[in-house]
């Protein structure tokens, strides 16, 4: 908020700008650890070093500076029934000029306020699943926070079993069982692809949509691969995360799992599918045979990078802080929160 340009009180200003007890001027240089360079004040200029007053501080207030961030919600388990694999979560990524999923643009940054709570959501990977069901769809993952235009990346679209074929929707959709012709899951536009079909009579199901391609087809010869996932230097190296699971097959190849975390499906009753790799919102693998079980999906991840200037330290929920260049980068694996 902007500070008072009467009766302004010492703290006042340490409201807006941060600083300890007792409270003092000296805290308030331009540039140092509390006031950023480029914070306006209107009867300034707030000095760097020397002489300072209160009066530069009247109708003075913090600047907001830039977040960027990658959100990949949980993927979702594989179907059971030459099961199709598990859609991978949706990918959502402002970092630099890197792609978001479905091979979309990158989102623009947003901007963070001083002392407002922003609130981390990681999600879930979807529960495996046994007789011949449809797998389940990982959980949301986002950001939010007061005047921020909230992030939400959609859980990974389950694949398609023997009693319900057809791949669910999702950030990635699932991959489709082969009794009957079914349809793969649709993605979430500027979140990931849509699972692969299958044709009835073929014994292997499809694979599940990543975050960069689509499932492929489940063919006679051996189950569709889940879809690739993409890559990301947010937190200072490339990684690559949201890949699609792999159908199940029957007497044929299983579907690999798609790069990213994505799992490879079974090719023996009463053997799982793979799980899709905790913390990339990768698909688990889809199930063969009716006792199954599928594989399941991977949990998803936050991550925010945001100046080293700026950066607060205070949060919650443990994250993984490091810095690379002039960014800190939080990695949440769990749910929870940073104070701007």
């Amino acid at each position: 908020m902007t500070l008072p340009t009467t009766n302004l009180a010492m703290s006042a200003i340490q409201t807006e700008f941060g600083g300890s007890n007792p409270i003092s001027l000296s805290e308030y240089y331009l540039g140092g650890s509390n006031v950023k360079s480029g914070s306006p004040a209107p009867n300034g200029p707030i000095p760097s070093s020397g002489a300072i007053n209160m009066g530069v501080f009247r109708g003075a207030e913090q600047l907001p500076y830039t977040l960027q961030y990658l959100v990949i919600a949980g993927g979702a388990s594989g179907g059971v029934g030459r099961g199709g694999g598990g859609g991978a979560g949706g990918y959502r990524n402002s970092y630099a000029t890197e792609t978001s999923g479905g091979n979309s643009s990158t989102e623009s940054t947003q901007t963070l306020n001083v002392g407002t709570v922003y609130t981390v959501t990681v999600g879930g990977g979807g529960s495996r699943v046994n007789n011949d069901n449809r797998g389940n769809n990982g959980s949301n993952s986002q950001i939010s926070g007061s005047s921020f235009t909230t992030v939400t990346s959609t859980g990974g679209g389950s694949g398609g079993g023997w009693s319900s074929i057809n791949g669910a929707s999702g950030g990635s959709g699932g991959g489709a069982s082969p009794n009957g012709s079914g349809s793969g899951g649709s993605g979430t536009s500027g979140q990931g692809f849509q699972g692969g079909n299958a044709s009835g009579g073929t014994p292997n199901g499809s694979g599940g949509g990543g975050a960069g391609a689509g499932g492929q087809n489940g063919g006679g010869s051996g189950a569709g691969d889940g879809g690739s996932g993409l890559s990301s230097s947010i937190t200072g190296g490339s990684v690559t995360r949201g890949g699609g699971g792999g159908a199940g097959s029957q007497g044929g190849t299983a579907g690999a799992g798609g790069s990213g975390g994505g799992a490879t499906g079974s090719t023996a009753t009463g053997v799982p599918g793979g799980n899709g790799s905790s913390n990339t919102g990768g698909g688990g693998g889809g199930g063969e045979g009716f006792a199954g079980p599928s594989g399941n999906g991977g949990s998803g991840k936050v991550v925010l990078r945001v100046p080293t200037a700026y950066y607060s330290g205070t949060t919650s929920g443990s994250p993984s802080v490091s810095t690379s260049g002039s960014d800190t980068i939080m990695q949440f694996n769990g749910s929870g929160s940073y104070t701007g």
